[in-house]
């Protein structure tokens, strides 16, 4: 895949400042065709071999309202490249200033008319890193505008060294959110992101962001995610798996995966 960067010797400085930058687009028509044909194949012959653990569904009832895939560079030698080889982890490294160790490939999909919003949060809230330095990327698969769900930032959120206070959210894929979102620096700060199939988005693990439901009654909102921590960032393991046991128990009790 040819790496389409952005002209600007500023994106560091854009980054620390923002808290995310966006490229549009990452990838041409083309290489959107090639990606979009893996997506469709995976979803197709994928899906199956994977752990109901790592397949999360819109309605548990129904296998073909996938909401999140996770862990698919595991499952593709397409998205490893993606992941691993790709002008991505490029940029990762660039904006965080460090080698970067590629941890999570994501589907997400908000599916036509029942796809949730996804409440406001911080990333590494969820990582258990010390220090934080971690970054999400998400590429559009399919054109995206405020009907099916973009994402929105808060500008300059990553520019503190604690994390917001979290609650449970009852949304599948993000059991946490911000509880007291909402003051006029929030609204005042955010940043809407309507984009084209290609656009790509990168925010640090301690920007907030948010997206709304997908309310199309014929359009669903597909991306890819993708999750770097810097090198110089170590992980709690026992906090981080003490989190995720919880997590899958509480999932399972209930039904959902």
């Amino acid at each position: 895949m040819t790496p389409h960067l952005p002209a600007t010797t500023t994106m560091k400085d854009d980054f620390d400042r923002d808290g995310f930058v966006a490229v549009d687009p990452l990838f041409d028509t083309t290489e959107m065709a090639d990606i979009n044909a893996e997506v469709e194949r995976f979803l197709v012959e994928g899906v199956p071999q994977m752990p109901p653990e790592r397949v999360y569904l819109e309605d548990h009832k129904d296998r073909t309202s996938i909401k999140q895939l996770l862990m698919l560079f595991e499952y593709s030698p397409f998205f490893r490249a993606m992941m691993f080889d790709g002008p991505i982890r490029r940029i990762a490294e660039e904006v965080l200033g460090d080698a970067v160790v590629p941890m999570n490939m994501q589907f997400f999909n908000k599916p036509a008319g029942i796809g949730q919003p996804t409440p406001p949060h911080q990333d590494g809230y969820y990582f258990h890193l010390s220090p934080s330095e971690a970054v999400t990327g998400w590429l559009a698969l399919e054109p995206v505008d405020h009907e099916n769900g973009c994402i929105h930032y808060v500008l300059g959120s990553n520019n503190t060294d604690t994390f917001r206070p979290h609650g449970q959210t009852g949304v599948l894929g993000f059991s946490q959110g911000i509880t007291d979102f909402g003051s006029a620096e929030d609204v005042e700060g955010t940043v809407a992101f309507p984009g084209g199939a290609g656009t790509f988005l990168m925010h640090h693990a301690r920007t907030i962001h948010w997206a709304g439901a997908n309310t199309s009654p014929t359009r669903s909102r597909r991306a890819l995610g993708f999750i770097y921590y810097a090198e110089r960032a170590k992980v709690d393991l026992a906090a981080k798996d003490a989190y995720q046991t919880a997590l899958e128990a509480r999932l399972k009790t209930e039904g959902r995966i």
